[in-house]
């Protein structure tokens, strides 16, 4: 199974792109994982919120393929303990997926039409942080996941 993380825009700030570099690369003795950035979407300056969520729904969902398994990071999923996660990726590794597919939308959230495409929503946590950081915590979380699952000393309980 492949797993990609699907992001709307750049990670700008330095000491992000560099942590989500390093999980990225212990993940890969994993798993097939990617971090897929699309491009933000034009001239949101004149759009509304929901204008500018509308546009990213679309680059979002031309990105996706007909057989993936959307999960939506999002704060109204779901919100497992990493144990909880590890084997909730476990049981998808299990299942047969092609690829898996997580997204991390824009600052204003996901379209409604990305929203209904998705298989499920995962929360990292009750509190709101900005969707940069979000790519560093769920690549770490991620990566948790994998040494959990192999029974390696990174995690403490």
């Amino acid at each position: 199974m492949k797993i990609t993380l699907l992001t709307v825009g750049k990670t700008t700030s330095g000491y992000l792109s560099q942590g989500i570099e390093e999980y990225s690369r212990r993940i890969a003795h994993y798993a097939d994982f990617t971090v897929q950035c699309l491009s933000d979407a034009r001239n949101t300056r004149n759009m509304t919120q929901q204008q500018q969520r509308q546009a990213e729904g679309r680059l979002i969902l031309a990105a996706l393929e007909k057989s993936d398994y959307v999960v939506l990071l999002d704060e109204h999923g779901k919100m497992p303990t990493s144990v909880d996660f590890a084997q909730w990726l476990q049981r998808r590794m299990a299942s047969g997926l092609k690829r898996l597919v997580l997204l991390v939308g824009g600052p204003y959230g996901f379209s409604e039409e990305v929203r209904q495409r998705a298989n499920e929503q995962l929360s990292l946590s009750k509190m709101t942080f900005p969707h940069e950081l979000v790519r560093l915590i769920f690549v770490e979380q991620l990566y948790r996941a994998f040494t959990i699952l192999n029974h390696e000393p990174y995690h403490h309980e």
